[in-house]
């Protein structure tokens, strides 16, 4: 009997829908909020409220896309957390209303722990231990996989996510959310070593990309001061400039850590993996250290079903099912 797995995520401003069939992901339906963009950030409720309206469409096309009716599912997984409240009450009552009237178990996932699974969908796939450098818009963690379900957080940001840092940077020069996506590619076209800004070094493996914001925006207001299209004038530049630190920053504390665990397996997750200049950055790295290197293909990069679904595949193996009273936990522990 084959085992069947519908995987929702709607921890933050995508609506996703994956079916996962004896390990293989056969779809990733992902519907993208485009609210947000005249506000410059995610409004959660809104976001909620989008949610509400996509999750059902989108669940629909992912099991008909599968040719999966609703007697075929084992058991349905969900983003517990972390995540925005709302959003993920969305996506775990619709995936608890399903497990009941279906009586199938309900899987609960954690969004980060997801992102690293994302390297299991396709090949190739990374041996463990690995190390994975997880960055997204609420999170910057060196993380140590021993097994699928066996992780350990050696570093982390001590305040604000890089993604929130690249997003923040952005807004600063008045480019469009979400702003990070931008600066990559203004970065393409510009001197990245045109300009010098100050950053935060923490002890040890953790990060601290506050100070760094903080120093971006006096530079700008003093720049502006003196010329009020500065920021028009030189967007290539400033763009390659902040994103040429920020990446060092992280690639630094990865490569201390890859020293100190003698690990060579080394991957990147979440939605800032996507940035061409970090991979390609990690790529010259690995020439260097002698590295292997995983990336996931772009639609696992960003939220998605998908890792969700090959998640709760490996949790389903180890038995490990959640209640269904399951709460929504939007921070929950690593």
């Amino acid at each position: 009997m084959k085992n069947v797995i519908l995987a929702i995520e709607s921890s933050c401003d995508e609506t996703s829908a994956s079916i996962c069939i004896d390990g293989k992901v056969v779809n990733n339906v992902i519907a993208t909020q485009e609210i947000h963009s005249k506000y410059g950030g995610v409004v959660p409720e809104l976001a909620s409220r989008a949610h509400q309206q996509a999750i059902a469409p989108v669940v629909k096309e992912a099991m008909a896309d599968a040719d999966i009716e609703m007697s075929d599912l084992s058991a349905i997984g969900f983003t517990q957390g972390p995540g925005l409240l709302g959003a993920l009450l969305v996506g775990g009552a619709f995936a608890k209303s399903m497990a009941l009237a279906l009586d199938i178990p309900l899987i609960g996932v954690h969004h980060m722990k997801a992102h690293i699974l994302a390297h299991f969908i396709e090949d190739p796939k990374p041996n463990f231990p690995f190390l994975c450098l997880t960055v997204s818009g609420g999170h910057t963690q060196i993380v140590r996989v021993d097994n699928f379900l066996d992780m350990k957080v050696l570093g982390q940001t001590t305040d604000d996510a890089v993604g929130e840092a690249f997003d923040k940077c952005a807004k600063l020069m008045g480019l469009p959310y979400p702003g990070g996506p931008m600066i990559d590619r203004l970065a393409e076209d510009g001197d990245e070593n045109r300009f010098t800004f100050n950053e935060t070094n923490m002890a040890g493996l953790d990060y601290s990309f506050s100070g760094i914001k903080t120093g971006f925006m006096n530079f700008l207001n003093k720049e502006r001061m003196k010329n009020p299209d500065f920021v028009d004038e030189n967007k290539n530049d400033i763009s390659a400039s902040i994103q040429r630190h920020l990446i060092d920053m992280l690639l630094e504390k990865l490569r201390m850590a890859a020293d100190q665990q003698g690990i060579s397996q080394i991957a990147i997750a979440g939605g800032v993996s996507a940035n061409s200049g970090l991979r390609d950055k990690l790529k010259s790295l690995s020439i260097e250290e002698g590295w292997d290197i995983f990336i996931p293909a772009f639609e696992y990069c960003t939220d998605n079903a998908g890792m969700i679904a090959i998640t709760a595949y490996y949790q389903w193996l180890a038995g490990d099912m959640a209640e269904m009273s399951a709460a929504p936990m939007p921070r929950m522990k690593f």
